[in-house]
């Protein structure tokens, strides 16, 4: 089921709320997808759905929990030494854990918004070579992220089975 950003919502709540609507089409975009599909390089990069989940879950831990203190999984990949471990699975990861490592952040970034207050500070993760942020302007930045992989899943899934749409609307 869609969520829909409330018309007369808050600033957070309508930022966590249009940020919780792109990850959930993520996981719409993955579901039935058997293990073979979801590691199957899909672009010439060789990005896979798995890999795409693990790099949102590595995100939403970075900039959520990380840049703002919140307790957390530690990540298991090393960013900074390569950039784009996160995007890799290994043969030894399993599909389930993957995604239960997805759902642990997004519930660790979630307690980690709830508890703060959209001008609350930390400093960035990672790449940003430790700029103060605030967690409107990580809100913001995951909202873009999230939105932008939630349609490479889309085409994704259409290359390996021919599934289209954005959300499920039902």
């Amino acid at each position: 089921m869609v969520k829909h950003v409330p018309f007369t919502g808050g600033e957070k709540e309508s930022l966590h709320t249009a940020l919780d609507r792109h990850r959930d089409a993520v996981l719409w975009k993955l579901e039935g997808l058997d293990d073979d599909q979801l590691r199957r390089p899909v672009t010439p990069s060789g990005a896979s759905p798995l890999g795409l989940l693990k790099h949102l879950a590595g995100a939403e831990l970075g900039w959520f929990c990380l840049t703002f203190g919140h307790a957390c999984d530690p990540l298991p990949f090393d960013v900074e030494g390569d950039e784009a471990s996160d995007w890799h699975v290994g043969a030894d990861e399993a599909a389930k854990d993957i995604l239960d490592f997805y759902v642990r952040a997004r519930t660790a970034a979630d307690e980690a918004i709830e508890s703060l207050d959209i001008d609350a500070t930390g400093t960035a993760f990672a790449f940003f070579d430790g700029a103060t942020v605030s967690l409107r302007w990580a809100l913001i930045h995951m909202l873009e992220e999230v939105a932008r992989h939630a349609g490479h899943a889309d085409v994704m899934r259409e290359s390996i089975d021919g599934f289209t749409g954005d959300h499920n609307w039902g």
